[in-house]
């Protein structure tokens, strides 16, 4: 059995989610098209948040397959290209429309992680990135992966 347990991975997902929202909630017109990141293509602060919302919606649905006993991720999947194609569909929301969508898929995140039980957790399957795990690392990387591009674009706008 894991040695975390789903209430604190939710109220970590919840604390880190109002960390993300918070600081989202003061960035400027001019901020939110701050370059991050310039390899390939070039991502703004807004192009961020749109990977954070489309990423952890894609992902709960990944993880309830899982849960109800399916592989996960292909083997032929690619990240780039799911990142890409996701730009592409929420290319015409705003920042604000972004940032609510992001306040609703993180609750849905917290509400799924709450219901899961000790014997869930350990469920293996294969994440896109961290290949074949349990789904407790699966739901440790939702807070992770949004700290790792926090931290990259925080010291840009500061």
């Amino acid at each position: 059995m894991s040695e975390i347990s789903a209430a604190w991975l939710a109220r970590r997902l919840k604390k880190e989610g109002e960390k993300v929202v918070a600081y989202f909630s003061t960035l400027t017109d001019e901020q939110w098209q701050t370059e991050v990141y310039t390899e390939g293509e070039t991502w703004t602060i807004r192009n961020v948040l749109a990977h954070f919302v489309t990423s952890e919606r894609g992902l709960l649905i990944l993880f309830e397959r899982i849960r109800q006993g399916g592989p996960g991720a292909a083997d032929d999947f690619s990240i780039d290209r799911y990142n890409a194609s996701q730009q592409q569909k929420t290319r015409s929301l705003t920042a604000q429309e972004l940032l609510e969508q992001y306040i609703v898929v993180r609750g849905n995140a917290v509400e799924w992680v709450s219901g899961l039980s000790e014997e869930e957790l350990v469920i293996e399957g294969r994440h896109p990135f961290l290949g074949q795990v349990q789904l407790v690392e699966m739901i440790k990387m939702l807070y992770l992966h949004n700290q790792i591009h926090f931290r990259d674009f925080r010291k840009l706008v500061e």
